[in-house]
């Protein structure tokens, strides 16, 4: 299969095109690690080892005994950063800053987040990263790619098989991917539309274009321009339908979820990630309850 990638930038309306088959270029920036002195801290599913402090950050290593998942997260880098309860702020990167990836982005920097917007093109992101503040910062994708703990890939999906042929490596020793792209047939033509459905849906479809990434899918059906209001809403939470099939990316996508003011509702593996577009029962703004509920007509 071959797809044009395209990734969105769109701070003004504007759609920036890559060339096919084309990787970006550009030069990573090293990034320093802190030295380690353990310190044993805690997440739900997790075991997680303190590695220092660097400014206001801290590294964390991940620790899994046994198996072939202990293999999996060895091939993590050592610095890994995890969210317990007034635990230090992970890295957030997102591929893709249109309205999505801003209002996205924009939530984790309330929250307290280092986010870094990335385009092609980032000097047309200075608007939306001054009026965000300090924590919010622009760069291209490869830098996007280096900074991040957790990636958002948040593009048209058409742009998802480039992105795991240049970045791919990189994003599978990341700690979560979070998948917000759905195939749309309007925007990526019908031939994507029908190869992910062949693949049994955007989540597992994503999976395979990304190999090796521990990937969750997440806000897919949620309307952009309801993310700021719907965050935090007095009364009961907005849900965020959630699927991934690795509980260590799934125990982290919930704590991030929770933390900009959302209720995540676990619906099942990547397999079920076919649901999570608009148009099914779990799309659009539901509760936690009303989306299980609705999560009985789907079984």
């Amino acid at each position: 299969m071959r797809m044009t990638a395209a990734v969105m930038h769109e701070p003004t309306g504007q759609k920036v095109r890559e060339i096919e088959n084309r990787p970006i270029a550009v030069p990573f920036r090293k990034i320093a690690p802190a030295p380690l002195t353990p310190n044993p801290l805690s997440l739900p599913g997790l075991t997680i080892t303190n590695g220092g402090v660097a400014g206001s950050r801290r590294d964390f290593l991940l620790t899994v005994a046994g198996g072939i998942a202990g293999l999996a997260i060895a091939s993590w880098p050592a610095r890994v950063l995890a969210q317990p309860a007034g635990g230090s702020p992970l890295r957030i990167s997102t591929i893709g800053a249109g309205r999505e990836g801003g209002a996205l982005g924009a939530l984790f920097v309330k929250a307290g987040h280092p986010v870094m917007f990335s385009s092609r093109h980032p000097d047309n992101l200075k608007g939306l990263v001054d009026e965000l503040g300090p924590l919010a910062r622009a760069g291209t994708v490869a830098e996007a790619v280096e900074f991040g703990d957790v990636v958002m890939v948040i593009v048209p999906y058409t742009a998802i098989e480039q992105i795991g042929k240049t970045y791919g490596n990189a994003l599978a020793k990341k700690v979560l991917v979070i998948d917000v792209s759905n195939p749309i047939a309007r925007r990526d033509g019908n031939e994507i539309v029908k190869w992910a459905d062949e693949q049994g849906g955007a989540g597992l479809a994503t999976a395979k274009l990304l190999p090796g990434a521990h990937i969750v899918r997440a806000f897919n059906a949620i309307n952009y321009a309801k993310l700021s209001e719907y965050a935090h809403r007095q009364g009961e939470l907005v849900g965020v339908p959630i699927a991934g099939d690795d509980q260590h990316a799934i125990a982290i996508a919930s704590s991030l979820i929770r933390e900009i003011g959302f209720e995540p509702v676990v619906v099942g593996g990547l397999a079920m990630g076919k649901y999570l577009v608009p148009g099914t029962p779990l799309g659009a703004a539901h509760t936690a309850g009303e989306i299980r509920q609705a999560l009985t007509s789907l079984h």
